[in-house]
């Protein structure tokens, strides 16, 4: 089962992605699969029809795991 998470790159705008599980802090990348930013677009630095990210843990600041819910939920607008 994937995880949705939140990953904060060093001098970049967060990305949503999903992660296989818990990221491994012993390895030397983590995967991020269906990489987005957080309104749903795509990242200004891939190509649009990229499926799968391998970033160097040295490239990031944080991992936030978000709970099992629907993510537009999580990412809305704070006036509704």
């Amino acid at each position: 089962m994937r995880l949705s998470a939140v990953i904060h790159l060093l001098d970049e705008d967060p990305i949503v992605g999903e992660l296989d599980g818990a990221p491994d802090p012993a390895a030397q990348f983590v995967t991020v699969y269906n990489p987005r930013r957080r309104d749903g677009r795509t990242v200004a630095f891939l190509d649009s029809n990229v499926e799968r990210v391998l970033f160097a843990w040295h490239r990031i600041s944080h991992i936030q795991l978000l709970p099992d819910v629907d993510i537009e939920k999580v990412f809305s607008f704070v006036r509704e």
